[in-house]
């Protein structure tokens, strides 16, 4: 849940600051959307009520599985939450192939897996997929596309 509450540390909100241990027990989780976890500013309310105020460094991602630690020194962990998705499935290498080109070829968010395809719901795109000779399955689960040929590379020198 977002809410309108600042970002400044205040009494009750916990802030994030920093990616934690993932090896530490975690003392809260928090469930979060695809789009939450790419944001590196983002306020969200956990289960019991506690405000938590995100604030990591631009451009850092979150995966569900990760940890975080706050100025407190609390452990959150988490946790890729349930979305609508649509599950394409292909009969053949080939027809996979050719739907992973073409869906990708739109710049979408994709989890990638053996002769099937997974992205946000998207009625646009189920035509397509369906045009593309998938069989369409709408499901709600967690969503973990693939970072891309580029994730983790923050710079690079054009000087050929």
């Amino acid at each position: 849940m977002t809410t309108s509450l600042p970002l400044e540390e205040s009494a009750t909100t916990l802030v994030v600051t920093e990616r934690g241990d993932s090896g530490a027990r975690p003392d809260l989780c928090i469930a979060m959307t695809y789009e939450q976890r790419q944001r590196s500013r983002l306020r969200l309310i956990l289960a019991d009520g506690t405000p938590l105020a995100l604030m990591l460094a631009r451009g850092e991602r979150l995966l569900g599985g990760s940890t975080l630690r706050t100025r407190c020194g609390k452990t959150v962990l988490v946790e890729a939450a349930a979305e609508p998705l649509s599950v394409a499935t292909a009969d053949n290498a080939l027809v996979h192939a050719r739907a992973c080109y073409h869906l990708g070829n739109r710049h979408l968010p994709l989890a990638i897996g053996s002769l099937e395809v997974r992205y946000l719901r998207d009625h646009v795109i189920d035509a397509l997929a369906l045009r593309l000779g998938l069989k369409l399955e709408h499901v709600d689960a967690p969503f973990q596309p693939e970072d891309g040929a580029y994730a983790g590379a923050h710079a690079h020198s054009h000087g050929h």
